[in-house]
Parts: C-alpha cells; sequence; structure tokens
C-alpha cells in the first residue's frame, strides 16, 4: 500500500517562492517549510522578505531570504546560482509574485498595462525558463521537480476595470500548459501546473475590493465587500487555503498531474 502521508512531505526538497513577503506567498513558505523543504523566499520587500525567513526558522524550519525582481533576467540567474549554491539543487519553483491594477480600458496607461505583464507575465516566463536549466534530469544538478504558476480566476472570466489583470493571469494559463507539454515531451521529470484562487483575504484582495470603490462601481468598501463576498458561495477565501492546495502540486502526491488548472474559489465559477 501507497504511503500517501509521506507523499504529501517535501523532506529534502528545496523551494523557490517569489512574492514570499506576505500574504499567499509567505503562507506557502511556511507551509513548506512544515512540510520539511528547504526555502528560498525571494521578493522586492527587504525587511518583509527576511522577518519572514526569521520566524520560520523560529519555528524549526529551514529558510532564507534573498531581493528578487521577477522582471529581470540577470536577477533570475542570481536566484538559481544563490539556490543551488546554497542548498545543492532546486526541486519546486512557485512563481507567485504578481501586481494588480485597476483602471477601464477607455482611460488605462499603456506604461501601467505593461508593468503587469513584466512583472505577471514576463515573471513567470523567466522563473519557467530558468528552472528547467536547474531542474532538469540532465541537469548538472537537477532531478526534475514541480514548477506551480500562480494564475488567478481572472483567466477565466473578465470583470470591468482589470483587463490587464486578466490578460496576464489568461496568459500565464496559456504558458504553464505549453510549458508542461514540452517539458514531458521533452523527458525533463518536471510538471507544469497552475493554481487560480478568486479573491483571498490579503493585501491584495482588500486592493481589489477597494478598486471597485475608488473607480465608482460600488458605493463603499463594506457593500464591496458583501458584494465579492456574495459571489464566493463558501466567502472569500485564506492564503492557508491556496497554500494547501499548492503544497499538493509541489509534492509527490501530485506526481501524474502536468499542465492541470487548479481552481480555488469558492465555487465563484462554477455558478
Amino acid at each position: 500500500m501507497s504511503d500517501f502521508a509521506t507523499a504529501f512531505r517535501l523532506d529534502g526538497k528545496t523551494a523557490l517562492v517569489t512574492g514570499a513577503a506576505q500574504g499567499i506567498g509567505a503562507e506557502i513558505c511556511a507551509v513548506f517549510a512544515q512540510a520539511g523543504a528547504r526555502v528560498l523566499a525571494t521578493d522586492i520587500k527587504e525587511s518583509e522578505g527576511n522577518a519572514l525567513a526569521v520566524q520560520i526558522k523560529g519555528n524549526g524550519g529551514v529558510a532564507e531570504f534573498r531581493r528578487h525582481d521577477v522582471a529581470n533576467e540577470d536577477d533570475w540567474k542570481a536566484v538559481m546560482a544563490a539556490v543551488v549554491a546554497t542548498f545543492g539543487g532546486l526541486d519546486i519553483l512557485v512563481n507567485n509574485a504578481g501586481i494588480e491594477t485597476a483602471a477601464l480600458l477607455s482611460e488605462c496607461a499603456v506604461d501601467d498595462f505593461r508593468r503587469i505583464l513584466e512583472v505577471n507575465v514576463i515573471g513567470v516566463f523567466l522563473g519557467i525558463k530558468h528552472a528547467i536549466s536547474t531542474m532538469s534530469a540532465q541537469g548538472a544538478a537537477g532531478r526534475g521537480g514541480s514548477i506551480v504558476n500562480m494564475s488567478s480566476i481572472a483567466a477565466m472570466i473578465g470583470s470591468t476595470a482589470h483587463a490587464a489583470y486578466h490578460t496576464s493571469k489568461g496568459a500565464v494559463r496559456a504558458l504553464t500548459k505549453a510549458a508542461a507539454i514540452e517539458c514531458a515531451t521533452l523527458g525533463t521529470g518536471i510538471r507544469v501546473n497552475s493554481v487560480h484562487p478568486g479573491i483571498v483575504r490579503t493585501e491584495m484582495g482588500t486592493g481589489f475590493i477597494q478598486h471597485l470603490v475608488d473607480l465608482k462601481l460600488l458605493p463603499d468598501y463594506a457593500r464591496a465587500e458583501a458584494v465579492m463576498t456574495a459571489a464566493h458561495p463558501m466567502g472569500l477565501g485564506e492564503p492557508r487555503d491556496v497554500a494547501s492546495a499548492v503544497l499538493y502540486l509541489a509534492s509527490d502526491a501530485s506526481r501524474w498531474s502536468t499542465g492541470s488548472e487548479l481552481v480555488l474559489d469558492g465555487g465563484y465559477t462554477a455558478a
């Protein structure tokens, strides 16, 4: 009989998590460390990232932090070199870093649209690109592994004033499937899957709701929160709801899953 409890463990594995300083990223790092992984957390927010690493170590985990702009390829090269030098290799990459803005299409600045794509799409592309070289079973320090890309239900539906974000997350969804097929076909031993949360109670989730008020789409925050909560039949999500799902995709429990999209939205898109 299979040892299912062990299958969900990450003992002996090394994970790199981007956008890790707060919210969902920080929770993923904490869950990974609890499951036995060595974690390299990266973000542009240095004070929060360093504090996270200290907290994980204080709880008995293994973690380091490194500043990292995911839209910068040189940063990716440096981070990959650092994770190999520090932990001897890489088994898991979570492309979690992302930003969001709100504007009606007729008022959306090109520079704002471009910046969303740089972080949310180019950042994921660069992560996949350099992770394949580092993690591939044919590489010097690789043995295959798992790449988890943070997409969103925004990849599957539309909404007012968030076209740039929808576009970016739709691209991540498609890129995930292309990378999954390529990695499987070439025998890299790397699985690539995407996660699609609804609104989660984080700083970004709060910001999304506030944007509805700022753009006068809803009268005040309380009303906007009530509308968004009602759209999720099970209510808004918590960071742990996403982190536990990412743990599954990162672990050997999901060893036959690649190119899949795991929706976590409390029933939003099922309605």
